[in-house]
């Protein structure tokens, strides 16, 4: 599990590099699918994969806000600053149990099987590159390759797993 999360952060860290150079216009100008723009898409990623796997921790939701991240190298540092907590989390994820209940506070009443929302987070970005992948063309920026294959995760879970 722990390599598809770090596919999900190679990948994101491409549409960084990719996107960087694009117009403040360009990344606001409200499109077809995803969350509207390019800018609030990838917001958006940042926002559910934190808050999500703040709740199977049983923490608090923490608020982000879109006016803090006007541009891409805003969202790449927040991206770069929350990414520590969630590396430590999942590091320890193995030893926990995937069938105990979250809680996202955000969702009054519900509860949510710890294995499924894991799950969820990791495929909701997947869902959302695509859509990068399909906006990038419009605008002539090079598609980022979403081939697992080849990106030395192998290396990674051997490593997390000693």
């Amino acid at each position: 599990m722990r390599s598809l999360f770090q596919y999900n952060w190679q990948v994101r860290d491409e549409w960084f590099d990719a996107l960087c150079h694009l117009p403040i216009e360009e990344l606001n100008k409200e499109r077809l699918g995803g969350v509207g723009s390019i800018r609030k898409t990838i917001f958006h990623i940042l926002d559910v994969e934190y808050s999500w796997l703040r709740a199977c921790m049983g923490l608090s939701d923490v608020e982000l806000r879109l006016e803090d991240y006007p541009d891409i190298p805003s969202l790449r540092t927040l991206s770069d600053r929350l990414r520590p907590d969630l590396i430590e989390y999942l590091n320890v994820l193995a030893q926990e149990s995937e069938d105990k209940l979250v809680f996202p506070g955000w969702i009054a009443g519900k509860s949510f099987v710890k294995g499924e929302v894991i799950r969820h987070v990791m495929v909701h970005e997947v869902h959302h590159i695509g859509q990068l992948s399909v906006w990038s063309k419009d605008i002539s920026v090079d598609v980022v390759s979403a081939n697992f294959i080849g990106r030395g995760l192998a290396d990674w879970i051997d490593s997390t797993q000693e």
